[in-house]
């Protein structure tokens, strides 16, 4: 098996995730958690959490409804521009975006292009269906978002959201009211968004259904070339690859400023991105880089857009990951045109709407890329060496054997840590298989009762990244643990 087999089977062995309803043959783009898989996207979850919300005292989460009217969607620019260039083949029916046809026979990029730019190019290299060879119809376009209807009888025209940005928006007025009129504000919302993608492909990376994690910063456009905490990241170096260009090169935030021209309030949050990633998640600084997005790559409603990528084996290179969005005053305008609510403020002895970057997380995404880059393996056997933060648990507790007051003990200790840390007790089959199946998971940290324990009150914890073992005072272990996982390694 390839790298990409072995991950997932053991995705699927272990219970972290596989095509929802598989029983019934599954629908792409639909996947279920395990009970492993949801433990790490809790952690994921609450680790970003504490980071971004911790980079504001007023920044907060919110938890807006998944259902929208279509009047959001209409003032959101959804309705009309969220959508993906289709074509289908008059002979079999087959139907895959146009760009990505292009893109698998010519080995060029045409996203961003018009229907119209992509009918030209079909015709003039004569692209035929890529299963049967049939002749193809004009390209369409495709909206992407999911309709329903609300209501019995007199129905209303609703939408799943296709991102979580908007509940943002339209609470916008009432949260600032409710924070005491001051900017800025970030508004958070980790949850469910929806996208009828035409062919989704790659797995998890690319869902119908799936979480993202978004923070909405609303602030003063006069404020965009400061940030008061600009001198804690102005010296950080990231890498950086520009549109347009085929190298990428590393510079500091402040010259990310100075020669790329970027404002200081834009650059604070890319550069607190890049530490999630770097320091907060363990990433090498050489797997990761931002990406600058080109006019024909952005949405419509971006001023300015970089990505930030992570290199995946799996996928064949830097993988998008996180977004990082000037979007200006464009939502806010667009719903108090719409909507004929003011979206206003007073302050700073002025009266203006707002403007937003936007921080956008595809968590499910980030979740098999950190399986990916993680996974490693040991004497033939895998190892995912997950950083200790994200692991789904803090340590496992076995019993040598159960057999001579052994298992009670191990039941005594694993009672007594669990009310501490995420802790798993196992008593079956040999210990090398127990230490196996702890290392398919990522839990960075196995303790063995076994018959020294009975004599002197010490236990075997055990590495999972080296397998190397140390023996603790059973008195010492919370402390102990709490140490190594806090410090990220054993």
């Amino acid at each position: 098996m390839d790298r990409a087999e072995k991950i997932d089977s053991i995705m699927k062995r272990r219970g972290f995730l596989w095509r929802s309803s598989e029983i019934y043959g599954g629908i792409s783009g639909f996947y279920d958690y395990g009970h492993i898989g949801t433990l790490i996207k809790r952690k994921f979850e609450n680790l970003w959490r504490h980071f971004f919300l911790g980079l504001n005292p007023m920044f907060f989460e919110i938890s807006p409804s998944t259902i929208m009217p279509e009047e959001v969607f209409k003032a959101s620019g959804h309705l009309e521009h969220f959508t993906d260039p289709i074509v289908r083949c008059k002979k079999c029916d087959f139907v895959e975006r146009a760009d990505q046809i292009l893109e698998n026979i010519l080995h060029e990029k045409f996203e961003g292009l018009s229907k119209e730019e992509l009918n030209e190019i079909i015709k003039k290299h004569k692209i035929r269906c890529p299963k049967c060879g049939g002749e193809l119809e004009e390209v369409s376009e495709m909206n992407l978002m999911f309709p329903i209807e609300i209501g019995p009888f007199k129905k209303v025209r609703g939408y799943l959201r296709p991102e979580t940005a908007q509940g943002a928006y339209v609470n916008f007025t009432k949260e600032f009211n409710a924070l005491r009129k001051r900017l800025p504000i970030g508004l958070a919302v980790i949850g469910k968004a929806f996208r009828n993608e035409i062919s989704p492909r790659g797995g998890v990376y690319r869902l119908r259904e799936f979480t993202q994690a978004e923070l909405q910063i609303f602030f003063d456009p006069d404020e965009i070339n400061d940030h008061e905490d600009w001198e804690s990241v102005k010296d950080l170096n990231m890498i950086v690859l520009l549109a347009g260009s085929e190298d990428a090169k590393e510079v500091s935030c402040e010259e990310m400023v100075e020669d790329i021209r970027l404002p200081k309030f834009y650059v604070y949050y890319m550069a607190s991105v890049y530490k999630f990633y770097t320091e907060v998640l363990g990433y090498p600084k050489d797997s990761v880089r931002f990406r600058e997005l080109s006019e024909d790559e952005k949405s419509f409603y971006n001023k300015l857009h970089w990505d930030l990528e992570v290199k995946l084996e799996t996928l064949g290179g830097f993988k998008e990951l996180c977004g990082v969005h000037y979007r200006y005053d464009h939502d806010l305008s667009s719903h108090e045109k719409m909507s004929g609510e003011s979206q206003k403020v007073f302050l700073n002895e002025k009266k203006f709407i707002p403007h937003v970057i936007e921080i956008s997380f595809g968590i499910d995404r980030n979740i098999y890329a950190l399986i990916d880059f993680f996974y490693d393996e040991r004497d033939g056997k895998s190892v995912l060496k997950l950083p200790f933060k994200v692991s789904p648990f803090d340590c496992a507790v076995f019993p040598l054997v159960k057999r001579d007051g052994l298992d009670e003990r191990a039941i005594e200790i694993y009672k007594n840590l669990s009310g501490h840390f995420d802790c798993y007790y196992d008593d079956s089959g040999s210990i090398g298989r127990r230490y196996a199946r702890q290392d398919e998971i990522g839990t960075p940290i196995c303790i063995t009762v076994d018959y020294d324990t009975l004599k002197d009150n010490t236990v075997t914890l055990r590495d999972r990244d080296t397998a190397n073992q140390i023996r603790v005072k059973i008195g010492d272990l919370s402390a102990t643990i709490s140490k190594i996982i806090q410090r990220g390694k054993f």
